[in-house]
């Protein structure tokens, strides 16, 4: 198990409420990941008035956070408490959030009414029906192989300055390269101080954006980084290099790559895209429509830099376009003459 993987699963948090029971019988729309893109969506589809299941690994990406940030009237809410809300939100309009990690998802053969379906398979056995299916896995950060890197991860080592830059605003920040796609997110937190070293960390740098550091006042080194180093306290105190030398900082920042959370959406076929800094992600259309007949996705999912509200949205959208859908299945079935007997 690596760094970051102990990290997770450190963080991994089982919401403080009791889980629904599972439904019967078939659901109008699964939607797997509890996150903000999966909550929103199902608070969409509860509201009009479809029946909907939320399954939850209680694992959410941002758990190690203290605060979310740039997120209009809850800027500074724990993470914790936005999902506690969104699945008591979820609840009051009859949808149902159920704890559990989906270990199959996958397409049978359609109803009566030529309406499609899915079964949902948990991993303590237990399935459900749904005839829609919105997938908010969100994704798996995967930080740099750095002894005592992961530790920090969500307090004094931070990835986004419109997430955690306000919070770090004049320390002394080192950078963490993981690839060329740093370079821009660099340049973001050298707004929030003036104090920025730039650690290559093996990765290559234009000389033409070398000038635009210098120009900036942003100080490179390229010697890469041995382990991170603590003070009598634990807390982040710098790091040292591979030469012995230790450099002080107070705040890391690096952008790691992302891995989607396919675990269990194998059998929807969704197709998944490469994307810079050897991240990936599922790929999908307006509203998260997917080439996947019945299958939406929201979220970081397909969008790894999305923050809370943008997940949020994207899930509202999803929301709808499930909902526009099963209105029009609904006629369909209603225009079908009834079964003889």
């Amino acid at each position: 198990m690596t760094d970051w993987e102990r990290q997770e699963t450190m963080t991994a948090t089982t919401p403080e409420d009791a889980s629904d029971e599972l439904a019967e019988g078939t659901v109008d729309v699964v939607v797997v990941g509890g996150g903000a893109a999966g909550l929103n969506g199902a608070l969409i589809l509860a509201r009009s008035r479809r029946s909907v299941v939320v399954i939850d690994s209680g694992t959410p990406r941002n758990a190690p956070a203290e605060a979310v940030h740039g997120l209009l009237a809850l800027d500074g809410t724990p993470p914790g408490e936005i999902l506690r809300r969104g699945r008591e939100q979820v609840r009051h309009y009859g949808g149902l959030v159920v704890q559990g990690e989906v270990v199959a998802a996958e397409s049978v053969l359609p109803a009566a009414d030529g309406d499609l379906r899915f079964t949902v398979t948990l991993a303590d056995g237990r399935t459900i029906t749904a005839r829609r299916i919105l997938v908010a896995t969100g994704v798996r950060d995967v930080l740099p192989e750095v002894p005592g890197l992961a530790e920090h991860w969500g307090h004094s080592l931070v990835h986004c300055p419109y997430c955690h830059g306000w919070e770090v605003r004049d320390e002394p920040i080192g950078f963490l390269a993981t690839s060329a796609a740093s370079v821009g997110p660099a340049m973001l937190f050298r707004q929030l101080t003036d104090d920025l070293i730039y650690f290559t960390h093996g990765t290559d740098l234009h000389e033409g954006t070398r000038a635009r550091f210098a120009a900036r006042g942003i100080r490179i080194i390229d010697t890469p980084v041995a382990e991170v180093v603590n003070d009598e306290n634990g807390a982040l105190a710098g790091v040292r290099l591979t030469d012995g030398q230790v450099v002080a900082r107070r705040i890391l920042a690096t952008v790691p790559p992302t891995q989607v959370r396919t675990k269990g959406m194998e059998g929807l076929h969704l197709p998944v895209q490469d994307l810079p800094n050897r991240s990936r992600a599922f790929i999908s259309g307006t509203a998260g429509i997917t080439d996947a007949p019945g299958v939406w996705v929201a979220g970081n999912a397909t969008d790894p830099a999305a923050q809370v509200g943008a997940s949020a949205a994207a899930g509202a959208l999803a929301g709808i376009d499930i909902n526009k859908a099963l209105a029009i299945a609904d006629a369909d079935a209603a225009l079908q003459p009834p079964a003889e007997h």
